[in-house]
């Protein structure tokens, strides 16, 4: 697999939203593999924001230089907290068809937690060793990967958005 040598810096602002225990966004921020905010001011301006409601689909042809965003809240409350980073400077872009691997949404689509979206937009983007290396700290990461690869692969080589959204249909 070809990878992008460049490190694409995490950043996630945690609503405390989640079971500590189960909470993904921070075990890697424990690793030192996302930076955590606790204000969502602080997030870096011009930086990727992995929004589900977004208008244009994440693609190879986003430049990810500024970091990737993930807002690490419940499912439930995604609605609700949501328009507070609409007003912020940052690219939102959705993520694609993708199946979720965690333990708490298997098999169900679209319900990444934060690590999957991280490990998927990372994919996208070409930086695959850094997608398995924050996957590597959870016994289900692997199985990730393994579920979405054919779709991660295909996205991965899409021109952009409107090639992404097209190619999701496939696998829908």
């Amino acid at each position: 697999m070809n990878d992008k040598t460049t490190y694409i810096p995490l950043h996630l602002y945690h609503a405390n939203q989640c079971d500590p225990k189960k909470c993904t966004g921070k075990k890697l921020a424990k690793f030192q593999l996302a930076i955590l905010h606790r204000q969502i001011g602080k997030l870096p301006k011009g930086a990727i924001f992995l929004n589900p409601m977004a208008q244009q689909a994440l693609s190879p042809a986003d430049n990810p230089d500024k970091g990737i965003v993930v807002l690490d809240c419940s499912w439930e409350e995604v609605e609700r907290v949501f328009p507070s980073v609409q007003k912020l400077k940052l690219e939102h872009r959705a993520l694609p068809y993708l199946l979720a691997a965690n333990p708490v949404n298997y098999g169900k689509p679209f319900k990444l937690g934060t690590v999957e979206a991280f490990a998927a937009a990372l994919y996208i983007l070409g930086n695959v060793d850094q997608a398995e290396e924050i996957l590597n700290k959870f016994k289900w990461g692997h199985t990730f990967l393994e579920l979405n690869h054919e779709p991660l692969e295909a996205y991965s080589k899409a021109k952009d958005s409107r090639e992404v959204v097209s190619i999701q249909y496939e696998f829908m």
